[in-house]
C-alpha cells in the first residue's frame, strides 16, 4: 500500500511540475505593425471595443477619437464620449512618436503640458494591426493591460468584429475581457438610451 501510495506522490509531482510551465507561459512580445502611414491615420475613429478601463468609467458610449498634427510635429489627441447623464465629456492629449524606427509606437499623455517632461506621464498607445485602407485599428500596449478596436465608421458587422477578435487573441490579447462601446446612444431627459 505504502508503495501505490509513494508512486501516486510521485506521479502528481511529475504532473504538477509539466503543468507549470503551460499555465505560466508569457504571450509572445508584441509588436507595432510596420509601415503606418501618419497622414492616413490621422481623422476620427470611433471606438468598437476596449478592455475596461479606469480613465473611461464616466463613457456610457458614442466614444471617438480624432488625431490631428500639431505645428511641432506631434499629434493632437481629443477622445470624446457620452456620459450616462447625457452629456458630453472630452479629454485632450497629445502623443509623440519616441521610437523613429517604428512610428506606430506611440506614447500619449493627458497630463498638463508643464509635467511632459516626467516619462512616467506618457503611455503607450501602439498600433498592433491595420485594416489593408485603415477602416480598423486594433491598439495596445506591450503589457496587454489596455486594449481598443477602432473604426473609421461607428457600426461594424459581427462577422468583421469576431475576426478582430481572433486576431486580438492571436496577439496575446483576451477576448473574454473586451467589451462592446454604444455607438448609437440617443440623449433623453435625465440620461441615455440606446437607439
Amino acid at each position: 500500500m505504502k508503495k501505490i501510495v509513494n508512486y501516486a506522490l510521485i506521479a502528481a509531482a511529475v504532473m504538477v511540475i509539466w503543468a507549470v510551465p503551460a499555465f505560466s507561459q508569457t504571450p509572445a512580445k508584441l509588436e507595432a505593425v510596420r509601415g503606418l502611414d501618419l497622414n492616413k491615420y490621422l481623422g476620427k475613429w470611433y471606438e468598437i471595443a476596449k478592455y475596461p478601463n479606469k480613465f473611461q468609467k464616466q463613457c456610457a458610449g458614442n466614444t471617438t477619437a480624432t488625431y490631428s498634427l500639431k505645428p511641432n510635429g506631434r499629434i493632437e489627441v481629443l477622445n470624446e464620449c457620452t456620459k450616462r447623464d447625457g452629456t458630453r465629456d472630452s479629454a485632450k492629449g497629445e502623443a509623440k512618436i519616441p521610437d523613429k524606427a517604428n512610428n506606430a509606437k506611440l506614447k500619449v499623455r493627458f497630463a498638463p503640458s508643464a509635467l511632459s517632461f516626467l516619462p512616467f506621464v506618457w503611455a503607450n498607445y501602439w498600433v498592433v494591426a491595420l485594416g489593408p485602407n485603415y477602416e480598423y485599428a486594433l491598439i495596445g500596449e506591450p503589457d496587454r493591460k489596455y486594449f481598443w478596436i477602432l473604426s473609421r465608421k461607428p457600426e461594424m458587422s459581427d462577422a468583421e468584429y469576431q475576426n478582430l477578435l481572433r486576431r486580438a487573441e492571436s496577439l496575446g490579447f483576451v477576448p473574454s475581457k473586451v467589451e462592446k462601446t454604444p455607438q448609437n446612444l440617443e440623449v433623453i431627459p435625465g440620461g441615455v438610451v440606446e437607439k
